[in-house]
């Protein structure tokens, strides 16, 4: 068997030729090479989801929790949604060679910005098989070769729509080395790829706290990351109850196991008693755990909720990325001491506000140092497909090159361009 480090130099060399033929191709060929993979995505969806039932089947078997578990499946719908988000890539304008502020300068020449790929990425992530279709299509668009590394629970899956992948390549006449899909489940593959300074551009990590933690404290090339989702819903004191429970429970029961879902729920004192009784009976209904502040609890107990789903909050409840039927809810004075709350205590992810004072709405838009902040709407609207993006290679919380999800622009930079014509400088 090949040694892992030669192994993964190929892939390297190979990624970074590639990168140079999808550099130099032409908008319809990328569009052809897309539609050719949701094409075979959803001719293959019964192959696909046979695959993945033996990733379920093993993951079961080794104990892995309920939130992988849930990352991890496939299902009718997540497979079309797979094949739609590749159709919607292509539908997309391509970014690539677009140039912006072209502009006359007092010399004569022209200077502006061109939009061109970043080269090579390494996307490295846990659980999810979509992203194997998601980051080929955004990585294509956008003119970039790629190295997919998915977990090894998702074998299976992965190399099923992989080979989805290849065919919609080969069909529009790329090298099928512009995606490739590492095949060896060992770890040390990993840590020759976010050290492959000659060969990988950028390294997009998505999973687990700790996987993302690694990658960036040893990897030697730039890191497009977020290390947790602990998202937040404040309740103002003037916002429409019957608007607030509708979006508490969108954002915290609709998926317990994304980084969009909210993990805390902020209430201001002047609408608490209000706002929590029926708010907390609904997600004891749903089965959700409440950790609450003394005087959360106080009104959550007085108004009836059942005892079993309230338990008193601790310091590490403000920070915590549950990924399950677990929400915290602290009761506040105001906004302001909601704002204090998100960014003492949050990932800088995403965060929403319910009020109908569009002044503090505005506050909330301008003061919350997020990546995604929302007013009037669930935080699970934060996500590449949602926002228009096609799909999303991610979603960064760093505050350099790309913030949020990260979609076709955000996998491109700009370089200065000159037009001249025999321009000299004097």
């Amino acid at each position: 068997m090949m040694d892992v480090k030669d192994y993964m130099q190929t892939l390297g060399k190979q990624a970074r030729d590639a990168s140079r033929a999808i550099a130099r191709a032409d908008t319809h060929q990328k569009n052809r090479a897309l539609l050719a993979m949701a094409a075979a995505i959803r001719r293959d969806a019964a192959k696909l989801l046979e695959a993945n039932a033996r990733d379920m089947a093993h993951a079961r078997a080794a104990g892995y929790d309920t939130a992988l578990l849930d990352r991890l499946q496939l299902t009718d719908t997540t497979v079309a949604g797979m094949a739609e988000g590749l159709e919607q890539i292509a539908a997309l304008p391509d970014p690539v060679g677009e140039i912006s502020d072209l502009k006359y300068r007092p010399s004569g020449i022209q200077v502006g910005k061109m939009r061109v790929p970043l080269g090579v990425i390494g996307i490295i992530y846990e659980a999810r098989p979509n992203v194997t279709a998601d980051a080929a299509g955004l990585c294509l668009k956008s003119g970039n070769a790629a190295i997919l590394r998915g977990g090894s629970e998702a074998l299976h899956s992965n190399q099923a729509i992989a080979a989805c992948v290849r065919e919609g390549l080969e069909g529009a006449g790329f090298p099928a080395t512009v995606v490739q899909v590492i095949e060896i489940t060992d770890r040390a593959a990993v840590g020759e790829l976010i050290t492959m300074k000659d060969y990988v551009d950028v390294i997009v990590p998505r999973g687990g706290k700790g996987l993302i933690e690694r990658i960036a404290g040893e990897a030697r090339v730039p890191v497009i990351k977020h290390l947790h989702g602990n998202c937040h819903v404040y309740i103002d004191d003037r916002a429409d109850l019957a608007k607030a429970l509708k979006i508490v429970e969108n954002a915290k029961t609709q998926r317990y196991g994304t980084c969009n879902t909210t993990e805390s729920l902020l209430v201001a004192r002047g609408v608490a008693a209000a706002a929590l009784p029926e708010i907390g009976t609904m997600l004891a209904g749903k089965g959700v755990e409440m950790r609450g502040c003394p005087e959360a609890l106080g009104i959550l107990m007085g108004a009836g909720v059942a005892g079993d789903k309230l338990k008193a909050a601790v310091e590490s409840d403000w920070t915590e990325e549950y990924l399950g039927p677990i929400i915290a809810v602290k009761v506040v004075d105001d906004i302001d001491a909601a704002m204090i709350h998100i960014n003492t205590h949050g990932s800088q992810h995403t965060d929403a506000i319910i009020t109908e004072d569009y002044g503090r709405a505005r506050r909330f838009l301008r003061e919350v140092d997020s990546a995604s902040v929302i007013v009037n709407a669930s935080t699970r609207f934060a996500d590449g497909f949602e926002y228009g993006l096609g799909a999303e290679i991610g979603i960064s919380t760093d505050k350099i090159h790309a913030r949020g999800p990260v979609g076709l622009e955000g996998l491109t930079s700009q370089k200065w361009v000159v037009l001249g014509d025999g321009h000299v400088r004097g």
